[in-house]
């Protein structure tokens, strides 16, 4: 699905993702861990195009992203759930959700939202009409997620989807992201602290210093792993 081969990436002269080598199978989550400033988010702008490389491969079902802009990759099948969610405040949560639409590569003459959205989150079922920025920090995350998926993606990037989010929250969100997994049989590019989620992940990804030192099934993930990566 995903495929990443010696990737540089700069902020002016900064050299932020160094030599990075990824791959995301079909159908699996892969989790990519690490203290703050290590690169992560920087790595699923660079995917979805809102930073460009300097030098590398970026390769989604076998075709180059380098020269598609970000429309044109969200169009390709990748949807991107930002950190901080970035949901429209002054929007209803029906009208965010139809934004997602954009996404598509083939538009459809009617505008509806598939029934499945509200499988995987029945409370934005009960709040059609309420303002996006209205909802609590976990509805909006909810939310996010929601609207990447009306655009149909193949690839899904999430990026700390549980941060500020209480437990419970948290377990529902797991839950619908395995359920997507399951029934659509779509690829997740999962940035994660929360470790419990983390080893929801088939695959695991660590981040040090802009490149990546470790990798491994997320079943072998151990305490020395954990806090050398994950821990404060």
């Amino acid at each position: 699905m995903l495929r990443i081969r010696g990737l540089n990436v700069y902020y002016g002269e900064s050299h932020i993702l160094r030599d990075i080598d990824l791959s995301v199978p079909a159908g699996k989550m892969i989790c990519l861990i690490g203290r703050n400033g290590v690169g992560k988010t920087t790595l699923l702008k660079t995917i979805i195009g809102l930073l460009k490389p300097r030098s590398g491969r970026l390769d989604c079902q076998g075709r180059s992203l380098l020269p598609l802009r970000p429309d044109q990759r969200a169009k390709l099948g990748i949807g991107y759930v930002p950190q901080g969610r970035e949901i429209i405040p002054r929007l209803t949560v029906k009208e965010n959700l139809l934004l997602g639409l954009e996404a598509r590569p083939r538009q459809r003459a009617k505008q509806e939202i598939p029934e499945e959205i509200f499988e995987l989150f029945p409370v934005l079922k009960k709040m059609l009409h309420r303002m996006g920025g209205d909802l609590s920090g976990g509805q909006q995350q909810q939310l996010a997620i929601a609207r990447a998926l009306m655009g149909e993606p193949k690839l899904l990037l999430l990026d700390e989807p549980t941060e500020g989010i209480q437990p419970s929250i948290i377990l529902e969100i797991e839950a619908a992201v395995r359920r997507i997994i399951a029934a659509r049989g779509i690829s997740v590019l999962l940035v994660e602290q929360h470790l419990h989620f983390v080893r929801e992940a088939d695959w695991y990804y660590a981040m040090q210093k802009g490149g990546i030192v470790a990798s491994g099934p997320t079943s072998d993930l151990s305490q020395a792993v954990i806090q050398r990566f994950l821990a404060v």
